[in-house]
């Protein structure tokens, strides 16, 4: 659809009707928001980090009624926007990044919208709705620099740098102790590291979770480019079982139910163990969201098998190989998927199946002639077992 020029549109007031009915799609689309699923697979990674949905509902009611009334938001609706912006640059989000995504994000919703407006409307889009919303981001990315400059300037800046500063040392093998020199900055010995992968978490809850790795004692934070990490300090008194479980009930207000975002956790007893208990938690942590897995708080102590096909880089590949023969049967593959989940019980999976147990037989029959592995034998059901789970994990 062409843009009309602004001489055309800047008198042209968008009707309450169109922009009510605008407003309501918008809103849908963000209501219905899936991390990974279309066609919000196209969204950034890192603006998951930012806890996308509150965000961009606080931005579509604002838009919608900058639109409707011509009057800019105040700075105080506009404030936990900002606040979620600094917030994110604090912790070690480039300025340049997070305003690439609130560009990225905003164009999303922008197409998705026209998407819609095209195929179930017949009016025409309002003519100033363009121009307006440009007028809205700049406003609202005016004022995020501002308050990010603002922020950068205050004494306590220098305090956040030395401890990211710290914690990408410690995570890289490397002596913090410069970053540490004259801040009286307290460095443990031991830590728990914890490495973070996000799901499709509930609003408020990425938010929540690193407010309470922040208010813990001596914790250190960084982002990393599939989530963030925290160090925790960790008393080697205590058994590593008990701490980490400890930390688990900390953490259990997070997720209510079925963990939408998950944490790997492994302990470094010295400074030189932190690089190799960062790669395990970082192997936990993407085991648990490519598997779904049911704790949220993980260890490779509780998923020896999965670790073992996450970190077996080689084989990963030719595991994955295993299933095309199955790729266009997904019957076959409904059926070895529910078998797996069901602990190999052919009488639960025929009664979710609504099919009698010998056919469930017969199916398992045919994923062996067609790949070669009995999933009725030991041997062969590991090895489907380890293919299934190399496929979720991805390309090595």
């Amino acid at each position: 659809m062409p843009v009309p020029h602004r001489e055309d549109a800047e008198n042209a007031a968008a009707p309450d009707a169109v922009l009510d009915r605008l407003h309501a799609f918008a809103a849908a689309l963000i209501s219905e928001f899936t991390v990974g699923a279309a066609p919000y697979d196209q969204l950034s990674p890192t603006l998951m980090d930012a806890d996308f949905r509150p965000g961009a509902e606080l931005n579509v009611d604002l838009f919608f009624e900058f639109a409707r009334t011509g009057v800019e938001p105040t700075e105080a609706e506009t404030q936990p926007l900002v606040d979620r912006a600094v917030g994110l640059v604090r912790q070690g989000m480039e300025l340049t990044e997070a305003m690439t995504n609130y560009r990225l994000g905003v164009s999303f919703l922008w197409s998705q919208l026209m998407q819609k407006w095209s195929a179930e409307q017949e009016s025409p889009l309002p003519a100033a709705l363009p121009f307006q919303l440009n007028d809205y981001l700049g406003l609202i990315t005016t004022r995020i620099a501002a308050a990010v400059v603002e922020d950068i300037r205050q004494p306590r800046w220098d305090i956040i740098e030395r401890h990211r500063e710290i914690a990408d040392a410690l995570l890289n093998g490397r002596d913090p102790v410069e970053w540490a020199t004259g801040q009286d900055i307290a460095i443990a010995a031991a830590f728990l590291i914890a490495v973070v992968r996000l799901g499709d978490p509930s609003p408020g809850s990425v938010t929540l979770l690193r407010n309470t790795f922040h208010a813990m004692p001596g914790a250190f934070l960084r982002r990393d480019g599939g989530g963030w990490t925290a160090l925790i300090p960790y008393d080697t008194a205590v058994e590593e079982d008990a701490a980490v479980s400890a930390l688990a009930a900390q953490l259990t207000a997070i997720s209510a139910g079925r963990p939408q975002l998950w944490i790997g956790v492994a302990a470094a007893v010295r400074h030189a163990d932190i690089p190799a208990a960062y790669a395990e938690a970082q192997a936990v942590a993407e085991v648990a969201r490519s598997t779904h897995w049911p704790e949220l708080v993980c260890r490779r102590q509780a998923m020896m098998f999965e670790y073992l096909v996450a970190t077996a880089r080689p084989a990963r590949t030719a595991l994955v190989g295993l299933l095309e023969p199955l790729a266009d049967q997904p019957v076959l593959r409904e059926t070895l998927g529910l078998f797996i989940d069901r602990d190999f019980n052919q009488n639960a999976v025929a009664r979710e199946m609504f099919v009698h147990r010998n056919t469930i037989t017969y199916r398992l029959n045919r994923v062996a002639e067609l790949t070669g592995l009995d999933p009725q034998r030991p041997s062969g059901i590991a090895t489907l077992m380890a293919a299934r789970i190399a496929e979720s994990l991805g390309t090595p």
